[in-house]
C-alpha cells in the first residue's frame, strides 16, 4: 500500500510526522488488501503556524476497481485530527468493503417456474 502525505504551508512537515502518519494508517487499515493508495492531506485552517488551532486531516483511500473512500477530521491538535481521520477511514472501509463482500456472497432468489419472468420486473419499484 502506498501512502502519500501532503501538507500546506502552515504545517511544519518533518520525518517524525511522516512516520507517525504512515504507522497510524498501516496499523489501522493494512488488512484491507483492496486498498492500493492512501493520500493524506494535513492543514491548519487558522493558518497560524506553531499554534494548535483548527487542524484538519483529509484521507482518501484508493480502492482497486471502486470509487475512492474519503474522510475528514478536525481537531485542536494535529495528532488528534490524524487519529480521528484514521478511525473514520477504518470504519468507512469496513462499511464499504463489507457491503461489497455481502453483495458478492448472496445468490439471487430462484424464480418460480410457473410464473413468467416478465412478472418479476418492477418488484422493487414503488408502483
Amino acid at each position: 500500500m502506498e501512502i502519500n502525505i501532503n501538507t500546506d504551508n502552515t504545517i511544519d512537515r518533518h520525518q517524525g510526522l511522516d512516520e507517525r502518519v504512515r504507522e497510524a494508517v498501516e496499523s489501522s487499515i493494512s488488512r484491507f488488501e483492496q486498498v492500493r493508495r492512501v493520500d493524506v492531506h494535513l492543514s491548519n485552517q487558522n493558518g497560524q503556524k506553531h499554534e494548535d488551532g483548527d487542524n484538519y486531516c483529509m484521507m482518501e483511500a484508493r480502492v482497486a476497481g471502486y470509487e475512492p473512500v474519503v474522510v475528514h477530521a478536525h481537531a485542536a491538535d494535529l495528532h488528534l485530527s490524524i487519529s480521528g481521520a484514521v478511525s473514520k477511514l477504518k470504519r468507512a472501509l469496513d462499511s464499504a468493503l463489507g457491503r461489497l463482500a455481502d453483495k458478492n456472497k448472496r445468490e439471487p432468489l430462484p424464480m418460480d417456474a410457473d410464473v413468467p419472468a416478465e412478472s418479476y420486473k418492477g418488484l422493487t419499484d414503488n408502483q
